[in-house]
C-alpha cells in the first residue's frame, strides 16, 4: 500500500485538483464503513458526487436499482463529471490505500457496507462477510460490480473468505486491473 500511494501521488494530485476546481466542497469523502467482526472505520475516497450529497439521499432513493440493502443507480444526479470518469475507473478508490497503511482494509476481501446500508434487509447468513477484513477489490469487483446483486455479492464475498489465499489474491488484482481498464459495472 506504501508503495502505491508513492506511485500514484502524480495522478493524486491531478484527480484532486481536478475535484477542487470543478466543485466546491473537499476532494475526499470519508464515511463510516463497517469492517470486520462489526467494527466501523472511516473510510476514504475521493469525492465524486455534489458537496453534502449524503444529506440528499432521500431525494433519489427512487432511483435505486440495487434492491432493498444496497443503493446504486446508474443516473444518480448527484455525481459530478469528474466524479462520473473517476468512478468508471475506480480512481476514485485509491485513498483507500491510507486505509490498508492504517490496518483497516486489505487489497483484497469484500467492500465494507457504508452503516446506512448494513443490515438492511440481511438474511442471517449475510453476516458472515464481515468476518474478514474488507478490501479495495473483491471477488465483486471482478464479476460485475454495480451490475451484481447483494445477495451474489455476499456468496462471492463469504466464497472469497473460505478459500482466500495469497494465489487468488493475486489473481483478483490482476483481473481488477482489466475490469478498471474497461469500466465494466461501475457507476
Amino acid at each position: 500500500a506504501l508503495l502505491g500511494i508513492a506511485v500514484t501521488a502524480p495522478l493524486t494530485v491531478v484527480v484532486a485538483t481536478l475535484i477542487k476546481w470543478t466543485s466546491p466542497g473537499p476532494v475526499f469523502f470519508v464515511q463510516e464503513r463497517m469492517g470486520a467482526g462489526g467494527k466501523t472505520f472511516r473510510m476514504f475516497k475521493f469525492r465524486t458526487m455534489l458537496n453534502k450529497a449524503e444529506e440528499m439521499q432521500d431525494q433519489v432513493e427512487e432511483l435505486n436499482e440495487s434492491g432493498a440493502t444496497l443503493f446504486k443507480a446508474k443516473k444518480d444526479p448527484r455525481i459530478t463529471a469528474v466524479g462520473r470518469f473517476l468512478r468508471r475507473f475506480s480512481l476514485d478508490e485509491l485513498p483507500q490505500l491510507i486505509n490498508v497503511v492504517r490496518g483497516e482494509m486489505r487489497m483484497v476481501g469484500p467492500r465494507p457496507l457504508s452503516l446506512r446500508d448494513f443490515g438492511r434487509d440481511y438474511d442471517e447468513w449475510h453476516y458472515r462477510r464481515h468476518r474478514g477484513m474488507p478490501g479495495i477489490t473483491c471477488l465483486w469487483g471482478i464479476s460485475g460490480r454495480s451490475d451484481v446483486s447483494f445477495h451474489n455479492m455476499c456468496i462471492l464475498d463469504i466464497y472469497y473468505l473460505h478459500n482466500r489465499d495469497w494465489i487468488l489474491d493475486v489473481k483478483i488484482m490482476l483481473k481488477t486491473v482489466v475490469v478498471i481498464l474497461f469500466g465494466k459495472g461501475a457507476y
